[in-house]
């Protein structure tokens, strides 16, 4: 009767046997039956399987099974074999069985996993908000030709620091000087015939219209010195400020039309910063606090360091780009150093403060559909899933809006082991102990 009773099973576990068989008189096998439980009969076997009840019940179990091996006759060496192998899945079949009528006679007495909660806290927070910025210098020019000419003389280099009046660039000025000298002496020769005009008609030889005309010419004369005197000034271009050099755009021997661009000049001593600003931070900013032009900024550098010099807010500049439902604001810096230079970027930090701030770790919030969740439990101990809405993000932690209170215990751990509705046991503990504790957070 046993012989067709382990028959009977042989076809239902015989991969388990091909597996366990290589096992049979391993001394490491009953650890090593946990992953073949898992993988063959899919069954998690728990922790105590090494103790001393899961060993009196594996020791019955083989008992029985060799027992039933001996009574077989002694020609019957297949079938041995056979009990041989099976008598290790038996043991664990029964081991298993053993166990689950143990664990259903202590189920009602099992104790709830106790599970890490924390109560939302207040703090007054400041945090600087971030926005990208363009810098520009207030007075930043094109340096260009103004006559057509050969570039004859260089007198600085790009990237100097230059004073206003200080000597930049010449062209070759013989060909001016030229139609200056001669618009001087046609000047002179007008000048003569006037004065000789005005000689005869003081003595009435001449009509006064004769020497009207004659003044006029001396005039016209003057008027063409004064041009050819400036336009020879053209050929010798000096600083109108202050400023660094830019970048040369024509070198020594080049032919320059009028116009032709020659470098930059740059007073870079203060500088403006131009940063868009989303729509809604712009009507936040207008309706907190009124106008808060003159209000500080920072501006962290492009490598990650904070300038060392704070701005302020100047202007709110223009109308919306519909494009970025962006609006601009202008910020002034000063650059005594001259770290900063023209068309550098950065980014400016505006900080908002938000006094006796709710705050609770980001572990403890899940999202659903776009929406923020908590678990919260109530005083019945169960879970209740509350939505909630965040104000500001800081690091590993969140500024709630509205959704909570101080006094609700909030969830921490074993989020997606939970559902709404359960009963937990908690660890409820302060946020002085929590917070240090989320830099390692990893789930």
């Amino acid at each position: 009767m046993y012989e067709e009773f382990i028959r009977s099973r042989f076809s239902a576990i015989k991969n388990t046997i091909k597996t366990l068989s290589i096992y049979q008189h391993d001394l490491g096998f009953v650890t090593h039956a946990k992953s073949i439980a898992i993988d063959r009969l899919h069954y998690e076997l728990p922790a105590n399987l090494l103790e001393d009840s899961w060993v009196a019940g594996l020791r019955k179990c083989v008992y029985f099974s060799y027992a039933q091996q001996n009574a077989l006759p002694p020609d019957n060496l297949n079938d041995r074999k056979m009990i041989t192998k099976l008598s290790v899945v038996l043991s664990l079949i029964a081991a298993l069985f053993l166990n689950g009528c143990n664990h259903a006679e202590h189920e009602t007495h099992h104790e709830l996993p106790k599970l890490e909660a924390t109560t939302p806290f207040r703090k007054d927070v400041s945090l600087p908000r971030q926005y990208v910025g363009l810098i520009e210098a207030i007075m930043h020019i094109e340096i260009r030709a103004l006559e057509k000419g050969y570039l004859e003389r260089i007198f600085v280099d790009e990237g100097q620091w230059i004073k206003k009046g200080q000597p930049m660039f010449e062209l070759m000025a013989k060909v001016y000087q030229a139609e200056f000298e001669t618009a001087k002496a046609e000047a002179q020769f007008a000048k003569i015939e006037y004065l000789n005009t005005k000689g005869l008609a003081d003595e009435n030889i001449v009509s006064p219209n004769e020497l009207a005309l004659a003044k006029a010419k001396l005039d016209k004369a003057n008027a063409k010195v004064m041009l050819m005197q400036t336009r020879l000034g053209f050929t010798d271009i000096r600083a109108p400020f202050d400023g660094i050099m830019g970048r040369f755009h024509a070198r020594i021997g080049s032919l320059l039309n009028e116009g032709d661009l020659l470098t930059e000049l740059s007073d870079i001593r203060q500088l403006w910063v131009y940063f868009n600003v989303p729509e809604a931070d712009y009507l936040n900013f207008k309706m907190e606090e009124g106008d808060k032009l003159g209000e500080a900024v920072q501006l962290k550098m492009a490598n990650g360091e904070i300038y060392e010099h704070t701005g302020v807010i100047e202007r709110i500049v223009g109308d919306f780009d519909n494009s970025f439902g962006t609006i601009q604001f202008r910020a002034l810096f000063p650059n005594p150093d001259k770290i900063l230079r023209h068309d550098e970027t950065g980014t400016i930090l505006l900080t908002k403060h938000y006094p006796n701030a709710l705050i609770i770790p980001q572990k403890a919030v899940f999202e659903i559909m776009d929406k923020n969740y908590v678990y919260v439990i109530n005083e019945e101990e169960k879970l209740e899933q509350r939505l909630i809405h965040i104000e500001a993000e800081m690091t590993k932690l969140f500024l709630i809006k509205e959704g909570l209170d101080e006094s609700d215990r909030v969830l921490l751990e074993g989020i997606r082991r939970v559902s709404p509705g359960d009963k937990v046991s908690i660890n409820l503990r302060p946020h002085e102990e929590i917070v240090p504790e989320l830099e390692l957070y990893t789930e």
